[in-house]
């Protein structure tokens, strides 16, 4: 007997594509089991496998009947989407596991940037600062140069058209708030995204076209705290709200449903689908989200307990992983300081090194420049010294030749006046001669006698030139 052929399935989630093989039996609880184990999810109560009909509508998959006999589009494999079907009311006390977190995360970020959830300018700037921490971390300069938001979607397009603001503004921008996020864990970035995302109007809303009695054409929003009817113009403020604490009961009959308010004396609330099978949708999942309402407001069971004490301790383990990576890093940042101080001490000894050296060699070019000017003045010195001795000499043989000179010179008018006293003694005695022997002829005797005319020459120092200063001469005619 041979084996039923398998059936091929595709299970999209939010961050992976998984792919089985099952048999035509399988259920819908059966691949939803095979799902959330792959994963690793135990909350299992707010997810859901989605597809598309065989007419184009997004259906639920029912878990209660086989894969195989629920109209999923024919396709090989066959094509689901896990998404989150319930929402929470309050994201930090009720969301347990950072793997639910990270999904619903993901998914109502989808449905923000996509407009599914209208979100204001403001908020999704906000927004957009979170998922950036979520995924980067802690903003570091080095690391997250201008652009570094580049490739990623963070925005939704109506608020990029709403303002004029360049891809380098808006980046600016969410970057201010990037940096203020510092120290945050990514799961907790994760929880803060979804904290502020659950107070827009429109988040975990699911909305469907309706008409009233008059055929006024409506929205009824389905969240986990009731019903809600909305114009058709505006998603975001509901005209009417039905709490599940006030609501009686909730039917319907063919497309036309019926709320039933608790007080009896209040008239029921009909509205028309356009189809049966919307009204199906509809009463599912407000039988679904009554259900988590409910169960909300009783104590956890103890399955819950146990998944939030090992969550606690989960946390509480990462924690001290956190603290014990922020220790070292702190250390490695102080290290890194105090290398970088010492690289800076040893660039400025190093400097200062270098400038002594360089004065220092200034200062021995300026002191060899000094020995060798000394020596040149020395050379100068000596040569001025051999000069001036070489003057002096030339002096004293001066003097000595100007004194010989002087003598030589005295010598001569010496000898000048020596020669003219004898040449002048000399005349005058051949003149007395010449003038005795005419004046008075010899006597003819042996001893002749004196001549009285004229008396003997004058020998004084001062007979000159024939003249003689003694009282007794007489000029000679």
């Amino acid at each position: 007997m041979s084996l039923p052929p398998q059936v091929n399935v595709r299970v999209t989630t939010m961050d992976a594509e998984l792919e089985f093989a099952v048999q035509p039996s399988t259920t819908g609880k059966q691949l939803f089991d095979q799902v959330v184990k792959t994963i690793g999810l135990r909350e299992v109560w707010y997810s859901g496998l989605q597809y598309v009909d065989g007419k184009g509508y997004l259906t639920w998959l029912k878990l209660d009947k086989k894969v195989s006999s629920q109209d999923v589009k024919k396709e090989n494999p066959l094509q689901f989407k896990f998404r989150a079907k319930f929402f929470p009311e309050d994201v930090s006390e009720e969301l347990i596991q950072d793997i639910t977190q990270k999904l619903f995360f993901m998914q109502v970020k989808d449905g923000i940037l996509s407009d599914e959830v209208y979100c204001p300018p403001e908020t999704a700037v906000l927004l957009a600062s979170y998922s950036v921490q979520a995924k980067f971390g802690d903003y570091t300069r080095d690391l997250h140069r201008p652009g570094y938001l580049t490739s990623d979607r963070l925005l939704p397009q109506r608020v990029l058209e709403q303002h004029k603001l360049s891809r380098d503004q808006w980046e600016e921008r969410i970057q201010v708030w990037h940096e203020e996020h510092c120290g945050m864990l990514k799961e907790d970035a994760m929880l803060e995204y979804l904290k502020i995302a659950q107070d827009l109007e429109m988040y975990g809303v699911n909305y469907f076209d309706i008409k009233n009695k008059k055929g006024t054409e409506l929205w009824l929003g389905v969240d986990a705290l009731g019903l809600n009817i909305y114009e058709k113009e505006d998603k975001l403020t509901p005209k009417i709200g039905f709490p599940w604490s006030e609501i009686r009961n909730i039917s319907f009959n063919d497309k036309k449903f019926i709320i039933k308010p608790i007080d009896k004396k209040a008239p029921d609330f009909v509205f028309f689908a356009p189809r049966l099978r919307i009204n199906k949708r509809i009463l599912q999942l407000c039988m679904g989200n009554h259900e988590l309402y409910m169960r909300r407001r009783k104590p956890d069971t103890i399955e819950v307990q146990q998944m939030k004490a090992q969550a606690r301790e989960e946390k509480h383990q990462k924690q001290m992983e956190r603290a014990q990576l922020e220790n070292e890093k702190k250390k490695r940042e102080a290290i890194e300081r105090e290398k970088e101080q010492m690289e800076r001490e040893k660039q400025d000894l190093m400097m200062r090194l270098y400038q002594f050296e360089e004065k220092t060699k200034k200062a021995e070019k300026d002191l060899q420049e000094q020995m060798q000017r000394a020596m040149q003045l020395e050379v100068e010195r000596r040569m001025a010294e051999d000069e001036a001795a070489r003057l002096e000499a030339e002096r004293q043989a001066a003097l000595l030749a100007k004194e010989e000179l002087a003598r030589h010179a005295q010598d001569q008018m010496h000898n000048q006046e020596q020669l003219v006293r004898t040449t002048t003694q000399t005349s005058y005695d051949h003149w007395t001669t010449s003038l005795y022997a005419r004046q008075c002829p010899p006597h003819p005797a042996l001893h002749p006698a004196p001549c009285t005319l004229h008396p003997p020459p004058c020998s004084a120092p001062d007979h000159t030139q024939g003249h003689c200063n003694r009282p007794d001469s007489k000029p000679v005619v």
